[in-house]
């Protein structure tokens, strides 16, 4: 395969492939295979352009999230703690070094933590608390942790995400959605909160106004599951919705981005409409940039053929969810899932007009942490390096090949998408299901300090089936990208 080719088309190539053929067809997703571990690690079988090098720094990791780099210079890597699967373990600041590995901190059965940086002499964690409510903490060096702020709404598909600060000395972070857009159903119980939390919902960045729009479904809460109840946006699961009915906004809101002091206080809503904001960095003239990933075709309310987002963030903008796709309507036919329905929009008025995004990414490929590159030494200075995690069909809905498991180069000027890092072979996919040691889901991308150094945080082989996913624990990597020979 051609390493380095633009690829923002392959989404818009993948759709008009059509509803017939792709409907009969299995679905052959990134974790749609066997893994047999130990993992294999080989730099060697990953593509980087001409001119730069890649290793493996730090292998065995289990489920880690994001990077940063502490006052030396070192990098620190958070485990995350949870995965999709249900799976739990402990969540952990890591310290690598040319020595090995350091454990700095651990949480108190509160991941997943999906983020962290570091600033002013301490880290800043996400951590999204699935069993109870989000966090973002304050860790000093020596471990203690502080809880900067807390009850954000992270108990249901999407997270506590971030976190960045920004060249104004706040600390910003994200929240993401309790649903995919908007309608708690049956597959929010296949993800495991509903049972836990079955009250739990979104809600906005201000107040709304429902259209009375309502899906029915199965009730997995009941004694008879085929039982079908009617549930309505921004209401608990059963809760049927009324036209004209006002739900009642909050700072700490579903699928916004929020800032905070770096010694605490009250967060600050700088905007929301985004559905998994899960990436956020500033760029090098001081823009806030965030990577959102697109709705997925499952649950009471599907939606087919959505792309993930690069998005300029502006204060006080809404940004579309749940009626809105990129700044297109949700109600065009083409994101109509094949066999069902067109979609309707819930709310009867919208909050403003969303703005366009700066670039679209390939339809389930999971665009997650990035960063911006700032120094000639490593080169493309501006443009944005994104961690595309991958698609988790059947979950998230069928892809006829695997999508994501790369490292893309973004253009915010143009939209441009070209490829940095992807595994060599004739196929595209993640080692796991094509062979050999490169990557599997990077999930976060950042630069040291110097700018000199890309370093890409690899989550590890995620399995999927029809029962949902299956994370390897123990199979995570940090990768570090640069100018020149290995020395």
């Amino acid at each position: 395969m051609s390493a380095w080719k633009p690829v923002a088309a392959v989404a818009v190539l993948f759709l008009l492939a059509g509803s017939g053929c792709y409907s009969t067809r299995p679905s052959s997703g990134a974790g749609q295979t066997d893994f047999s571990p130990p993992r294999r690690v080989a730099a060697s079988d990953v593509a980087v352009p001409p001119g730069y090098v890649i290793e493996a720094i730090a292998t065995d990791l289990t489920f880690p999230t994001g990077v940063t780099f502490d006052d030396t210079g070192a990098a620190v890597v958070v485990e995350s703690g949870y995965s999709y699967g249900e799976v739990f373990a402990e969540p952990r600041l890591v310290r690598v070094d040319s020595s090995g590995t350091q454990v700095i901190a651990r949480g108190n059965n509160d991941g997943p933590w999906t983020g962290v940086t570091f600033y002013e002499g301490a880290f800043y964690v996400a951590a999204g608390d699935v069993k109870g409510d989000g966090k973002l903490l304050r860790i000093d060096r020596d471990g203690r942790s502080t809880a900067l702020v807390t009850g954000l709404p992270s108990r249901g598909d999407h997270h506590t995400n971030g976190p960045v600060a920004g060249p104004d000395g706040w600390i910003y972070f994200a929240q993401g959605t309790a649903t995919n857009s908007g309608v708690v159903g049956k597959d929010n119980a296949d993800f495991g909160w509903l049972r836990r939390f079955p009250d739990f919902h979104d809600v906005p960045g201000q107040d709304i106004t429902l259209a009375g729009v309502n899906y029915g479904s199965g009730n997995p809460l009941g004694a008879d599951e085929q039982r079908e109840v009617e549930t309505g946006g921004f209401a608990p699961f059963g809760t049927a919705s009324r036209a004209g009915q006002i739900v009642k906004g909050q700072v700490k809101a579903s699928g916004s981005v929020l800032r905070v002091r770096p010694e605490g206080g009250e967060p600050e809503l700088i905007a929301w409409g985004f559905r998994n904001p899960f990436g956020l960095a500033f760029s090098p003239e001081g823009a806030l940039f965030v990577t959102e990933n697109g709705y997925d075709n499952r649950g009471s309310r599907p939606v087919w053929g959505a792309p993930d987002f690069l998005w300029q963030v502006e204060r006080g903008r809404w940004y579309g969810w749940p009626d809105f796709v990129g700044g297109e309507a949700i109600t065009s036919e083409h994101f109509k899932p094949p066999g069902k329905p067109a979609l309707r929009f819930l709310l009867a008025q919208h909050p403003g007009e969303p703005p366009q995004p700066k670039a679209r990414f390939a339809v389930h490929s999971s665009a997650d942490g990035f960063d911006f590159s700032r120094a000639e030494a490593f080169g493309y200075v501006g443009q944005a390096f994104v961690a595309l995690f991958g698609d988790e069909a059947p979950t998230t809905g069928k892809v006829l090949a695997a999508v994501g498991c790369r490292v893309v180069r973004v253009d915010p000027s143009s939209g441009i998408i070209e490829d940095f890092a992807v595994n060599r072979g004739k196929i595209a996919g993640p080692a796991s299901k094509i062979g050999g040691g490169g990557l599997e889901r990077p999930v976060a991308a950042r630069f040291s300090p110097d700018g000199g150094a890309l370093y890409v945080v690899d989550f590890g082989v995620m399995l999927h089936d029809q029962q949902g996913a299956k994370p390897q624990a123990g199979t995570g990597v940090l990768w570090r990208i640069r100018r020149g020979d290995l020395q």
